[in-house]
């Protein structure tokens, strides 16, 4: 046979194989390619939603951690107080409760069981609140300080810095958020910010204290007599925790 028509055939059979791994081999690998591809970004997504996940639980774990800490911090401040009125027996509450007007009632977890009796005073770290008028075997109402009821007249003490002055305290505005204190001589010595305390001239609460501070001395009503207004020390939308006062038996 012509050496000619052999290596003719011979390369024709060349680049017909050539040409076959072409079309064969080019699809196979951008299947491939693109089944690799698929497969990392299933990977990646499932890296995705487990990280998601975690970011999700820690964000929860945080705010439950930031709400333990919030009541380990009131439960402290009601320690140091605690420790400051040696005179009385105190038992902590929890609050379970409160009036559908937030500024009457609420009603604590502890009650006759515990100790409570009608007419304990009861206190926050930042001052006090009211005191005890209902007490069941388990749980107590309280009555607050901001109710509007003019039973909840009681003796305060306005100190300024050359000296104290009293007055009653005869009702609260809970549309500017005041006390209204009545009866108090000397107005001029009081100053904005002066603090407001208890005086212990009742059965009820202990002297000393906190109510709040002096905001400004305003005419009443009839324009006849000066009244002094106070701003809480307490938020009263925020009372989780809470100390009722009872004198010891020895006092």
């Amino acid at each position: 046979m012509n050496y000619k028509i052999l290596n003719f055939i011979e390369k024709s059979l060349k680049d017909t194989s050539v040409f076959i791994q072409k079309i064969f081999n080019t699809p196979i690998k951008f299947v491939s390619d693109k089944i690799e591809y698929l497969s990392e970004t299933k990977n990646l997504y499932k890296k995705y939603t487990k990280l998601k996940e975690k970011v999700e639980k820690t964000e929860l774990y945080y705010a439950q951690i930031k709400e333990l800490q919030k009541e380990v911090t009131e439960l402290k401040s009601l320690l140091d107080l605690n420790a400051t009125l040696s005179e009385y027996t105190y038992i902590n509450a929890t609050v379970i409760n409160r009036s559908m007007d937030w500024y009457n009632t609420l009603t604590i977890d502890k009650g006759s069981k515990n100790g409570v009796k009608k007419g304990d005073a009861v206190i926050t770290p930042n001052g006090l609140i009211g005191k005890i008028i209902k007490v069941s075997n388990f749980s107590s109402a309280v009555k607050l300080l901001t109710t509007d009821e003019i039973s909840n007249k009681i003796s305060v003490k306005v100190i300024s810095e050359k000296d104290s002055y009293y007055g009653l305290l005869i009702g609260y505005n809970k549309n500017n958020n005041i006390y209204k204190i009545e009866g108090i001589t000397n107005l001029n010595e009081i100053k904005e910010g002066d603090m407001v305390t208890t005086t212990g001239l009742t059965d009820y609460f202990p002297s000393g204290i906190l109510i709040g501070y002096v905001s400004k001395i305003v005419k009443d009503e009839y324009d006849l007599t000066n009244v002094v207004e106070v701003t809480p020390s307490v938020s009263f939308d925020k009372i989780n925790v809470v100390t009722i006062l009872n004198r010891k038996a020895n006092f």
